[in-house]
C-alpha cells in the first residue's frame, strides 16, 4: 500500500518533558487520525515561507493543525487584545504560505481550528481576537447545512436522504463537535461561504466556492472524537482518498 503523503506543519513548543531544547511538535491524535485514515502524515519544518510551494510540491495533502493565535496584523488589526496568546511569525508566515499554495495548486486540504482563521485571513477576512464565551473544553452541537463539503464528508448526507424519502427534511445536520479556541472568523475572506455554526452562531465550518481541489476548514478539532466519532474520522478519510487522488 502506498499511502499518500500528508503534510502536517509542526508547532513549535518553547519546552518538552523529553528534549533539553525547544521544540517543534504534533498532536499525535492529529497523526494518528491521518495514519488511520489511510495517509502518511509528514511532520514538515514550518521555515523559509519562500519555498513552502515547492517544498509541498512533492505531497500529496495538506493538514493545517490548530495552535497559538495568528498575529493581529496578518489581518489588519493595529490593536492586540490582552488575551491573545502564542503567537510566533514564523509559524504565521509559513502557515499563510502553505494555504495559499494549496488554494493555487489544488492541493487536497484540511484546515483545523487555527488552521481555517488561517484560511480566513489568506483571503482577505479578518478574526474576532477574544470570544465573549471562550470554546474551551467544550463539546457542542454544530449544524451544518445540506450539501456541502464538510457534511459529505462526514456521512451526514446519506442520513438526511433518508429522512427526505420518508417526508421528512430538515436542511441541516447537527453533530457533536470537540472545540478548544477563544478566537473566530468576524469577517469572512473572500469567496468564503459559511456551511456550520453553532447555536450562538459561531462560524465552524466554511468552504470556497470556486476551491480547486478538495477543500474542507472546521473551527472544532474533529482529531479529539476521530477514533471512536465516524462522521469525525470522515473528514480525515476524504482529506486522504482526495490525496490519493491528487497523487495520482
Amino acid at each position: 500500500m502506498t499511502r499518500p503523503l500528508i503534510a502536517l506543519p509542526c508547532r513549535f513548543a518553547a519546552r518538552t518533558s523529553a528534549l533539553r531544547y525547544s521544540a517543534e511538535v504534533t498532536a499525535r491524535a492529529l497523526a494518528e487520525a491521518v495514519y488511520r485514515a489511510g495517509g502518511e502524515p509528514f511532520m514538515m519544518h514550518p521555515a523559509e515561507p519562500r519555498h513552502a510551494a515547492e517544498r509541498l510540491a512533492r505531497c500529496d495533502g495538506l493538514l493545517l493543525p490548530g495552535g497559538g493565535d495568528l498575529a493581529p496584523h496578518t489581518y489588519g488589526a493595529a490593536d492586540v487584545h490582552e488575551e491573545v496568546y502564542d503567537v510566533d511569525d514564523a509559524q504565521d508566515a509559513f502557515d499563510l504560505a502553505a494555504i495559499r499554495y494549496a488554494l493555487r495548486s489544488g492541493l487536497p486540504t484540511l484546515a483545523v481550528c487555527r488552521g481555517m482563521q488561517v484560511l480566513n485571513v489568506a483571503l482577505g477576512g479578518t478574526l474576532t481576537q477574544d470570544m465573549p464565551t471562550h470554546h474551551r473544553h467544550l463539546v457542542h452541537p454544530v449544524r451544518l447545512r445540506e450539501g456541502s463539503a464538510v457534511a459529505a464528508a462526514m456521512g451526514t448526507d446519506v442520513g438526511r436522504a433518508v429522512r427526505r424519502a420518508v417526508g421528512r427534511d430538515v436542511g441541516t445536520e447537527k453533530i457533536e463537535a470537540s472545540c478548544y479556541h477563544h478566537q473566530s472568523l468576524d469577517r469572512l475572506g473572500r469567496g468564503l461561504t459559511v456551511t456550520g455554526r453553532a447555536a450562538d452562531g459561531t462560524v465552524e465550518a466554511v468552504e470556497l466556492r470556486e476551491a480547486k481541489g478538495l477543500l474542507l476548514a472546521v473551527q472544532w478539532h474533529p482529531e479529539d472524537t476521530a477514533a471512536t466519532d465516524e462522521a469525525q474520522h470522515g473528514l480525515f478519510t476524504a482529506l486522504a482518498e482526495a490525496a490519493s487522488r491528487h497523487h495520482g
